[in-house]
């Protein structure tokens, strides 16, 4: 792997050019994570969200609650 042609460190580093790949794109690729990194926590909310809506559904018996309730008021 090649890094340029570079004979000494003794130079200007501006003159030497971009030292790793993609440079300039950096906070495009700092926005575009972050957007990412919001979307999914997004989506993990709706869909734990969703997934507890189902099993309170699921596992919620009218009748324990009516009983319990009874109970309690006693």
């Amino acid at each position: 792997m090649s890094t340029g042609t570079i004979e000494n460190f003794a130079g200007k580093i501006s003159e030497i050019g971009p030292l790793y790949p993609f440079s300039g794109w950096e906070m495009i690729f700092v926005l575009f994570c972050f957007a990412f990194w919001i979307g999914w926590h997004i989506w993990q909310i709706k869909i734990e969200n969703r997934e507890y809506k189902e099993e309170l559904e699921k596992n919620i018996n009218k009748d324990i609650l009516d009983r319990v309730l009874q109970i309690k008021e006693k």
